[in-house]
């Protein structure tokens, strides 16, 4: 699958790991970061089978922007027949997470090493 080269933005870096793409977001993930995110997400996840890994271990703060980018991203996936996994260890983050039910269908690992060591088809169904 050839992609283009990400934009080079202050909230996103993007590199490929063992046949993965991998989002890293940094900083505040708000209203202004999913925009500026959002686009090159949704270039990502049109790709049929793409393999995807959002990596958040970097993002000091993550509102409902930064929840509505991963539920979209996990939707475009299921639907293209690809493969999402998160990586997440801020306790505020995961606590969102399992408040809204995101958490059940979408497990945050803590570390890239351990969410590209799972088996596949980590996002669950809807």
């Amino acid at each position: 699958m050839h992609q283009e080269p990400a934009p080079f933005t202050r909230h996103l870096r993007v590199h490929q790991d063992r046949g993965h793409t991998v989002l890293e977001l940094h900083g505040e993930i708000d209203i202004a970061a999913a925009l500026e995110v959002a686009p090159y997400l949704d270039r990502v996840t049109a790709h049929p089978d793409a393999r995807l890994v959002i990596d958040l271990t970097q993002v000091d703060f993550f509102d409902c922007s930064g929840l509505r980018l991963l539920y979209r991203a996990r939707a475009r996936m299921l639907d293209q027949d690809g493969e999402l996994r998160l990586v997440c260890t801020h306790p505020l983050t995961l606590r969102i997470m399992r408040v809204t039910g995101l958490a059940r269908l979408l497990p945050a690992h803590s570390s890239l090493d351990a969410a590209l060591g799972q088996p596949e088809a980590t996002s669950g169904s809807l």
